[in-house]
């Protein structure tokens, strides 16, 4: 029997994972492609496509985080083989409470903040608990708890906008500009940064990828799942929050399901980004991508004057095309 300690030997073994989590790569070059196509016409044609405009980046740079910090989130939980459908209704809940805090309580948007992330944690940890304490599958047990706190979400403040007016200083940190770059964009670039170096470079990184990818594999080298799909959920819960912060900050109101779909859009932006639906595998860059990718199609649409159900379609092809490649890629790596 090997005498390796148990905190190494998950380390060595399922570190041999990440030769599989090369699926950034493929979205990637994708992403590229979609880039230079929209330079080369806007440049063609600078009029009609506004793509290189500034107005139309800062708009593209304020957008994209809404969605993208929740992916993030979203994506760690999906790769540690369990899914939230409840972050949408996390992410307006979470934005109303604060939004509250601040307009009725007077407290401090400072203050306000932390509450509405502890409480957006609180909230992944009871999906969490459901979840693992009833083995109920994860995509039935959030989908009641999202109904519940939609539900909730009206009986708490009823279902009229709320207007979130916060310190100046916290507005210009959530939703101002640094030089060319919007705030919102750049605290997404700093949670990528946390969640890849979490992933890729950290412990429970691969705890996170070993009990997604084979759980009686990993109990077996000492990983303790349920633990780890309970930090998961805890991370998915205030990715959630935290961008529900990032959209009262920018919009400077919240209304009452503004993040019916967001859930969708997030597991799509995960999908597309290369994260396998069975769990095990993925990649932070990935994530990024697939919604910065989202919202890159949703602008060139806009651009064109397409109609608002035309990014349905292209989603809708991207997300199965994704699937059917991931498919595909896992297949031969088998072989």
């Amino acid at each position: 029997m090997s005498t390796e300690p148990i905190e190494q030997a998950p380390n060595r073994r399922i570190g041999l994972l990440r030769g599989q989590l090369n699926g950034g790569t493929d979205i990637l070059v994708l992403f590229v492609i979609v880039q230079i196509c929209c330079i080369v016409v806007a440049l063609l044609f600078p009029e009609s496509f506004r793509y290189l405009s500034p107005s139309n980046i800062s708009v593209m740079l304020k957008a994209i985080p809404l969605l993208g910090v929740m992916a993030l989130g979203v994506g760690i939980l999906m790769i540690a083989g369990e899914f939230d459908l409840s972050v949408g209704a996390n992410y307006t809940l979470t934005g109303i409470v604060m939004a509250k805090l601040v307009a009725e309580n007077q407290f401090s948007a400072f203050v306000a903040a932390p509450v509405a992330l502890i409480l957006g944690v609180l909230i992944g940890l009871l999906n969490g608990f459901i979840t693992i304490r009833f083995s109920i599958p994860s995509f039935i047990a959030t989908l009641g708890t999202m109904l519940f706190w939609q539900g909730m979400t009206l009986l708490y403040h009823g279902a009229q906008s709320m207007r979130f007016t916060p310190e100046q200083v916290f507005t210009k940190l959530a939703a101002g500009a640094v030089g060319p770059f919007e705030a919102a964009f750049l605290w997404f670039l700093a949670l990528t940064l946390a969640a890849w170096a979490l992933l890729h470079h950290h412990k429970l990184g691969n705890h996170i990828f070993a009990v997604g990818g084979n759980k009686l594999a990993a109990t077996a080298v000492g990983v303790r799942p349920n633990l780890t799909k309970m930090i998961a959920f805890g991370i998915a819960g205030f990715c959630a929050a935290f961008s529900g912060i990032l959209a009262a900050a920018r919009v400077g109101a919240i209304q009452p399901g503004q993040g019916n779909g967001l859930e969708l859009r997030a597991i799509a932006a995960c999908v597309i980004g290369g994260v396998a639906l069975a769990g095990g595998r993925g990649t932070v860059l990935g994530i990024f991508l697939g919604a910065a990718l989202i919202y890159t199609i949703q602008d060139i649409l806009l651009l064109m004057r397409a109609p608002g159900f035309y990014l349905d379609i292209f989603v809708g092809i991207l997300i199965v095309g994704a699937a059917i490649l991931n498919e595909v890629v896992r297949q031969r790596r088998m072989r």
